[in-house]
């Protein structure tokens, strides 16, 4: 439907010589003279345009009216409107006047006589108020419009000057210009750290249909939630600051305030805005719905909300904000080592810091044993304050040090990649008696191209001198899953937290001669054109398992 505007063109004085020309040919009912005065009211309003976002600007306790009428041609026809408030909470509601288009054009060219007019009158004079809202929510109203009908938009701001946007369409069949939110429009903590907050939330149904045209845009602060992208641009204004124009932020450079940082890494644009209230932040990271907001203050309260943003109209959509409180940071402290006893840690990779560990000797000889679970990790090693060790490990570590009774060992760890590192340290006194097993002196799989059928996959690896115990896992990936799962792999765990499902079979080997410490083992049983990813344990006389680098096979598609 398109909107009907002609009697808008009317220069406005000819319309009011006009309505006064009818009001001195016939004395008027109160009701007319009602109908007369919304009449006029109507024609010094502002028509709002069909199919666009209006910016409205309110002054305090003035009200401001905006009208549209539809084509006749149809006898109902749905439109919705949808009004955005961007600041304080307003007062707004939609007047429904059933006067004929008819009449309003024979009204505004004054050719009929008295009696007909006072007719036309009387059956078009009934006003109501079909709607009404007042609160800072974003709110939309749908309804059937009838062409014998126009409506006025009447706003109005009781606390302070404001603005508003408003948004009329009657095309229901071209899409929408706001994306749409899902059923549960929540945004779900599913983590908390010290310096970290994980959020995820449900995608928009936009997300899923024009991928390409919408994003996520994520705005945290310290202050209080807002409901609307505009809302939260407004509140940063008044602190004065300047914004771009909006914080859908696409990709365009602009200048910065100098209280602002812009950050573009991995596709996601983070812009921080520093104000007496605290830090606001902007992150848009395209179409992911879950995110890890990183470098927080701890013991800190901040609140999230999440938009989605059509880069085609700048229009968007809020989730309802959520709130979540960083942990405390907890003291600086260093932690006992115990003969025997083994401990993992696991280090912050964006924070740098050392994590310390003490130990005081009861022998002259003692072993300490690193084992790398994750990450990279470096270690520095002190005995009564002189460095003894100081470097990188990987895989499973020994160090065996020298010294008197009661030397105090101080050990530092930390890890050196920006992820976290995690990793597993024992010292004890009791060389004979080793915690981890005697390692081969690989700990790659390698499986047998020519081998492979559409069922089964053979795979080999080494061993030891030393009977021992070795367990083999299998678990079904997609290919987009290869790089996380082999660089997430915590070779520490053990087989207790894998699924039982995944468990093909355990067997004891070992072979006095190195050179034919090799096991070969075909899994069958297996989907055609497949993507595996296989573990190997190593168990030793303590029990404390030894994992092998996975490896990814496809089994084959034709056979």
């Amino acid at each position: 439907l398109k909107m009907s505007w002609f009697w808008f063109y009317l220069p406005l004085h000819l319309l009011m010589a006009a309505c006064l020309c009818h009001s001195i040919k016939a004395p008027t009912t109160s009701s007319q003279q009602s109908f007369k005065t919304d009449l006029f009211n109507f024609y010094h309003s502002l028509i709002l345009a069909d199919g666009k976002e209006t910016t409205v600007h309110l002054l305090k306790d003035i009200p401001r009216r905006y009208y549209f009428v539809l084509e006749e041609g149809r006898a109902l026809a749905p439109f919705t409107i949808t009004v955005t408030p961007c600041d304080v909470p307003i007062e707004w509601s939609i007047l429904l006047h059933k006067a004929s288009a008819s009449f309003l054009g024979e009204a505004a060219r004054g050719d009929h006589g008295t009696q007909e007019v006072s007719k036309s009158q009387k059956a078009s004079s009934m006003v109501s108020t079909i709607f009404n809202y007042k609160g800072n929510s974003v709110e939309t109203y749908m309804g059937m419009s009838s062409h014998s009908a126009l409506y006025m938009l009447e706003f109005l701001s009781t606390e302070r000057d404001t603005h508003i946007t408003v948004y009329l369409t009657t095309d229901t069949t071209s899409g929408h210009l706001y994306p749409e939110l899902p059923m549960d429009p929540r945004i779900d903590v599913i983590g908390i750290g010290h310096t970290t907050v994980t959020l995820t939330w449900k995608h928009s149904p936009s997300v899923l249909q024009h991928r390409e045209n919408i994003q996520y845009c994520l705005l945290l602060n310290e202050k209080h939630n807002y409901k609307s992208l505009c809302a939260a641009e407004t509140a940063i204004r008044s602190s004065g600051m300047k914004l771009p124009p909006t914080l859908a932020l696409s990709l365009s450079p602009y200048l910065l305030e100098p209280q602002q940082v812009m950050i573009l890494s991995n596709s996601e644009l983070s812009i921080i805005n520093r104000v007496s209230s605290g830090e606001v932040r902007q992150i848009c990271m395209g179409t992911k719905n879950t995110y890890t907001v990183p470098n927080l203050s701890p013991n800190t309260q901040y609140y999230f909300d999440v938009f989605v943003v059509n880069l085609l109209t700048n229009a968007s959509a809020a989730y309802t904000g959520t709130f979540a409180r960083t942990l405390e940071e907890p003291e600086p402290k260093v932690t006992e080592l115990k003969d025997g006893k083994v401990i993992q840690v696991i280090l912050d990779g964006k924070k740098q810091k050392f994590y310390s560990l003490q130990y005081q000797a009861r022998h002259k000889k003692i072993q300490f044993t690193f084992q790398l679970c994750r990450g990279q990790v470096r270690v520095h090693i002190t005995k009564n304050g002189k460095t003894v060790v100081s470097e990188n490990i990987s895989g499973l570590r020994y160090f065996s040090l020298k010294g008197r009774l009661l030397d105090t060992y101080l050990v530092q760890l930390r890890s050196t990649e920006e992820t976290n590192s995690s990793v597993k340290v024992q010292v004890s006194p009791h060389f004979h008696k080793p915690l981890f097993p005697l390692l081969p002196e690989s700990l790659k799989i390698k499986s047998f191209s020519k081998l492979r059928t559409c069922n089964s996959v053979t795979i080999a690896w080494l061993g030891t001198q030393e009977e021992s115990k070795y367990c083999v896992y299998k678990k079904k990936i997609e290919e987009d899953q290869v790089w996380m799962e082999l660089q997430s792999a915590d070779r520490c765990s053990g087989p207790e937290s894998r699924h039982k499902s995944e468990k093909v079979l355990c067997k004891y080997f070992y072979d006095i001669n190195l050179q034919r410490a090799v096991t070969t083992e075909t899994i069958k049983g297996l989907d055609a054109g497949t993507l595996y990813l296989f573990d190997v344990y190593l168990f030793g006389p303590s029990g404390i398992p030894v994992r092998y680098h996975s490896k990814v096979v496809k089994t084959r598609k034709r056979c």
